[in-house]
Protein backbone atom coordinates (compact mmCIF):
# COMPACT_ATOMS: atom_id res chain seq x y z
CA UNK A 1 0.00 0.00 0.00
CA UNK A 2 1.44 3.12 -0.61
CA UNK A 3 0.77 5.98 1.51
CA UNK A 4 0.75 9.60 0.30
CA UNK A 5 0.53 12.89 2.98
CA UNK A 6 -2.18 15.66 2.08
CA UNK A 7 0.53 17.95 2.81
CA UNK A 8 3.76 18.80 5.37
CA UNK A 9 5.71 21.95 6.01
CA UNK A 10 7.54 21.63 3.01
CA UNK A 11 5.30 20.28 0.76
CA UNK A 12 2.03 21.99 0.50
CA UNK A 13 1.23 23.08 -3.65
CA UNK A 14 0.39 19.32 -4.19
CA UNK A 15 -2.15 17.56 -3.42
CA UNK A 16 -0.33 13.78 -2.98
CA UNK A 17 3.15 14.10 -1.51
CA UNK A 18 5.17 10.74 -0.76
CA UNK A 19 5.05 9.79 2.64
CA UNK A 20 8.19 8.85 4.69
CA UNK A 21 9.14 7.72 8.11
CA UNK A 22 11.80 9.74 10.12
CA UNK A 23 14.08 7.36 11.69
CA UNK A 24 16.03 9.78 12.95
CA UNK A 25 17.72 13.53 12.33
CA UNK A 26 21.06 15.44 12.95
CA UNK A 27 22.01 18.74 12.63
CA UNK A 28 23.40 18.22 9.02
CA UNK A 29 20.85 15.32 7.57
CA UNK A 30 17.73 13.31 8.14
CA UNK A 31 17.34 9.23 7.65
CA UNK A 32 14.05 8.68 6.66
CA UNK A 33 12.38 5.49 5.68
CA UNK A 34 10.71 5.12 2.39
CA UNK A 35 7.87 2.48 1.75
CA UNK A 36 7.54 1.05 -2.00
CA UNK A 37 6.14 3.20 -4.89
CA UNK A 38 5.44 2.61 -8.49
CA UNK A 39 6.90 6.26 -10.13
CA UNK A 40 6.92 7.32 -13.96
CA UNK A 41 10.42 7.60 -15.21
CA UNK A 42 12.28 8.81 -18.35
CA UNK A 43 15.98 9.44 -19.24
CA UNK A 44 17.91 12.36 -20.68
CA UNK A 45 21.37 12.91 -21.69
CA UNK A 46 23.10 15.65 -21.34
CA UNK A 47 26.19 17.66 -19.90
CA UNK A 48 24.42 19.33 -16.98
CA UNK A 49 21.53 18.31 -15.06
CA UNK A 50 19.39 21.22 -15.20
CA UNK A 51 19.25 20.70 -19.45
CA UNK A 52 18.67 16.89 -18.80
CA UNK A 53 16.06 17.68 -16.12
CA UNK A 54 14.00 20.08 -18.39
CA UNK A 55 13.75 17.67 -21.43
CA UNK A 56 12.73 14.86 -18.98
CA UNK A 57 10.33 17.22 -17.42
CA UNK A 58 8.56 18.19 -20.45
CA UNK A 59 7.87 14.14 -21.07
CA UNK A 60 6.46 13.10 -17.91
CA UNK A 61 4.22 16.49 -17.93
CA UNK A 62 2.74 15.72 -21.03
CA UNK A 63 2.34 11.87 -19.74
CA UNK A 64 0.09 12.77 -16.89
CA UNK A 65 -1.52 15.83 -18.44
CA UNK A 66 -2.98 12.94 -21.19
CA UNK A 67 -0.44 11.36 -23.06
CA UNK A 68 -1.27 8.47 -22.02
CA UNK A 69 -3.53 5.14 -22.24
CA UNK A 70 -3.78 5.20 -26.25
CA UNK A 71 -4.45 8.45 -26.43
CA UNK A 72 -7.55 8.51 -23.82
CA UNK A 73 -5.68 10.98 -22.57
CA UNK A 74 -6.31 10.42 -18.51
CA UNK A 75 -5.32 13.84 -16.22
CA UNK A 76 -3.82 13.04 -12.89
CA UNK A 77 -2.29 15.86 -10.78
CA UNK A 78 0.85 16.64 -9.94
CA UNK A 79 2.16 14.76 -7.57
CA UNK A 80 5.32 15.26 -5.22
CA UNK A 81 8.41 14.98 -4.96
CA UNK A 82 10.10 14.66 -8.30
CA UNK A 83 13.51 12.56 -8.29
CA UNK A 84 16.42 13.47 -10.29
CA UNK A 85 18.78 10.44 -10.66
CA UNK A 86 22.26 11.96 -10.77
CA UNK A 87 25.40 10.11 -11.46
CA UNK A 88 28.33 10.04 -9.08
CA UNK A 89 30.99 9.78 -11.82
CA UNK A 90 30.26 12.81 -14.22
CA UNK A 91 33.18 13.95 -16.44
CA UNK A 92 32.87 17.45 -17.74
CA UNK A 93 33.45 16.82 -21.93
CA UNK A 94 31.13 13.86 -21.68
CA UNK A 95 27.40 14.20 -21.05
CA UNK A 96 25.23 12.32 -18.29
CA UNK A 97 22.34 10.33 -18.54
CA UNK A 98 19.79 11.86 -15.89
CA UNK A 99 16.73 10.23 -14.44
CA UNK A 100 13.74 11.83 -14.01
CA UNK A 101 10.71 10.32 -11.85
CA UNK A 102 7.28 10.99 -11.15
CA UNK A 103 5.43 9.25 -8.29
CA UNK A 104 2.29 8.03 -9.66
CA UNK A 105 -0.64 9.07 -7.62
CA UNK A 106 -2.42 7.02 -5.30
CA UNK A 107 -5.50 6.25 -7.69
CA UNK A 108 -2.64 5.02 -9.90
CA UNK A 109 -0.02 3.39 -8.02
CA UNK A 110 -1.25 -0.47 -9.34
CA UNK A 111 -2.68 0.21 -12.57
CA UNK A 112 -0.94 3.41 -14.41
CA UNK A 113 -2.03 4.35 -17.66
CA UNK A 114 0.44 2.92 -20.32
CA UNK A 115 2.20 6.40 -21.79
CA UNK A 116 2.16 7.07 -25.40
CA UNK A 117 5.80 8.20 -25.52
CA UNK A 118 8.02 5.01 -25.83
CA UNK A 119 11.14 6.81 -23.97
CA UNK A 120 8.86 6.63 -20.64
CA UNK A 121 8.76 3.80 -18.10
CA UNK A 122 8.04 2.64 -14.82
CA UNK A 123 10.28 2.08 -11.80
CA UNK A 124 9.41 0.09 -8.93
CA UNK A 125 11.45 1.85 -6.29
CA UNK A 126 11.64 -1.03 -3.35
CA UNK A 127 11.97 -0.10 0.33
CA UNK A 128 14.69 2.21 1.69
CA UNK A 129 16.10 4.13 4.04
CA UNK A 130 17.77 7.83 2.68
CA UNK A 131 20.06 10.02 4.10
CA UNK A 132 18.68 13.40 3.32
CA UNK A 133 19.93 17.23 3.36
CA UNK A 134 17.71 19.91 2.74
CA UNK A 135 17.93 23.51 0.77
CA UNK A 136 16.41 26.39 -0.24
CA UNK A 137 16.75 28.15 -3.40
CA UNK A 138 16.84 26.47 -6.97
CA UNK A 139 17.94 23.19 -7.44
CA UNK A 140 20.91 24.38 -10.21
CA UNK A 141 23.64 21.39 -11.02
CA UNK A 142 26.14 23.80 -9.06
CA UNK A 143 24.21 24.05 -6.15
CA UNK A 144 23.13 20.21 -6.23
CA UNK A 145 26.49 18.94 -6.34
CA UNK A 146 27.63 21.97 -3.14
CA UNK A 147 24.69 19.96 -1.39
CA UNK A 148 26.04 16.09 -2.05
CA UNK A 149 29.14 16.87 -1.19
CA UNK A 150 28.60 18.32 2.49
CA UNK A 151 26.49 15.93 3.02
CA UNK A 152 28.89 12.50 1.77
CA UNK A 153 31.39 14.53 3.79
CA UNK A 154 29.05 14.24 6.85
CA UNK A 155 28.26 10.94 6.42
CA UNK A 156 31.80 9.39 5.59
CA UNK A 157 32.89 11.14 9.37
CA UNK A 158 30.02 8.91 10.99
CA UNK A 159 31.06 6.05 8.58
CA UNK A 160 27.80 5.52 7.15
CA UNK A 161 27.20 2.97 4.26
CA UNK A 162 25.60 4.36 1.29
CA UNK A 163 25.38 3.64 -2.31
CA UNK A 164 28.02 6.05 -3.88
CA UNK A 165 27.26 5.34 -7.56
CA UNK A 166 24.54 7.92 -7.45
CA UNK A 167 22.55 10.63 -5.79
CA UNK A 168 18.66 11.78 -6.11
CA UNK A 169 18.39 15.77 -6.42
CA UNK A 170 15.13 16.13 -5.54
CA UNK A 171 12.22 19.19 -5.82
CA UNK A 172 8.90 19.86 -4.32
CA UNK A 173 7.65 23.05 -5.52
CA UNK A 174 6.25 24.74 -9.24
CA UNK A 175 8.95 26.21 -11.14
CA UNK A 176 6.41 29.54 -10.66
CA UNK A 177 7.71 29.89 -6.83
CA UNK A 178 10.07 31.92 -6.35
CA UNK A 179 10.47 32.04 -2.27
CA UNK A 180 10.80 29.37 0.17
CA UNK A 181 11.62 27.02 -1.98
CA UNK A 182 12.56 23.48 -0.65
CA UNK A 183 15.06 20.76 -2.45
CA UNK A 184 16.85 17.59 -1.57
CA UNK A 185 19.77 15.83 -1.93
CA UNK A 186 19.02 11.76 -1.11
CA UNK A 187 21.56 8.94 -0.79
CA UNK A 188 20.13 5.24 -0.09
CA UNK A 189 21.40 3.89 2.94
CA UNK A 190 23.21 0.49 2.79
CA UNK A 191 22.76 -1.73 5.84
CA UNK A 192 21.77 0.30 9.31
CA UNK A 193 22.51 3.83 9.43
CA UNK A 194 24.19 5.09 12.60
CA UNK A 195 21.36 6.38 14.78
CA UNK A 196 22.70 9.60 16.32
CA UNK A 197 19.46 10.64 17.48
CA UNK A 198 16.06 9.56 17.85
CA UNK A 199 13.04 10.79 15.85
CA UNK A 200 11.55 13.74 17.25
CA UNK A 201 8.58 13.92 19.68
CA UNK A 202 5.39 14.93 18.57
Amino acid sequence: VVHFLGFNHFCIYSKECLEYQLVCKTDEYEVRHYSPTRWVSTDAEAYFMGVGAAMAFRRLFQYITGANDAGRGIQMEMTAPVLVKIPEETKMWEPAIYTLNFPLPAAYQEKPPAPTNDKLYFTEMPEMDVYVRSYGGWMLSVTSRLHAHLLTKELERVRASYNRSYHYGVGYDSPLKLLNRHNEVWYVAEGDPPLSSGPPDY
